[in-house]
């Protein structure tokens, strides 16, 4: 049997089994439950009640958080030279086109977003196979494919996550920090749940919201009451 190590035994003991808090509660204990060194990310896992190999109960969305995610974010920007300067501007970490797409065709993914406009997703398609499993690859949906480049890369840069339910039903995103306050935990939280509510499938029976739960890195999760979260 593994040896609890100190730290977690703090954690457990905060936490009472079987006990779902309110979001209020969950945004203070998941900062007092972390104790790692470096700032912890904050995650939410949401089980939905929806079948998602079926395309009518598929759940995907863009949500902008109000206090961000506190995470640098690397943007590159897949663009024809008239749009170069305008993505630079809004503060793109990588600007380019064809030297970035034999870049990704020999391997590199150095990035976090990648946004580009409909003119060259002749050349971005072909990277499919390659961006598509890392989550990389530009959608229109999710606003990363628009020739309103400019406000794209700003709006990610400020905290905009693109996010889709997994084939478990699960969806899982990082909403900030261990270093933002309560608050600022909890109003990320409610805006990504309250747009998870406006994506609810037609198709999906029964209850959509199965359960939601907070931790940061290394931290146990914390259950939340559905009820406390919903505006």
């Amino acid at each position: 049997m593994g040896r609890i190590t100190k730290n977690k035994k703090a954690s457990q003991e905060k936490l009472e089994k079987g006990k779902a808090y309110t979001i209020e509660e969950a945004s203070e204990l998941v900062k007092e439950i972390t104790f790692t060194k470096f700032d912890a990310s904050v995650d939410i896992d949401v089980r939905l009640g929806v079948d998602p190999r079926k395309a009518n109960q598929m759940v995907r969305g863009v949500v902008s958080l109000p206090h961000g995610t506190g995470k640098e974010v690397r943007v590159l920007a897949l663009v024809t030279p008239d749009k170069e300067d305008e993505a630079k501007e809004a503060g793109a970490d990588f600007v380019g086109l064809d030297e970035y797409v034999d870049k990704i065709k020999g391997g590199w993914t150095d990035v976090d977003v990648i946004i580009t406009m409909p003119p060259v997703m002749g050349k971005v398609g072909q990277l499919g196979r390659i961006l598509g499993p890392r989550g990389l690859m530009p959608n229109p949906k999710s606003g990363t494919v628009t020739m309103e480049i400019g406000k794209a890369i700003s709006e990610v840069k400020q905290g905009k996550i693109d996010f889709k339910v997994d084939k478990f039903g699960i969806v899982h995103t990082t909403i900030g920090k261990v270093s933002f306050t309560a608050d600022k935990i909890k109003d990320n939280a409610v805006e990504f749940m309250n747009t998870i509510m406006k994506l609810k499938p037609v198709a999906a029976k029964g209850t959509y919201v199965k359960s939601i739960y907070l931790s940061s890195t290394m931290s146990p999760g914390i259950q939340i009451e559905p009820k406390s979260i919903a505006e």
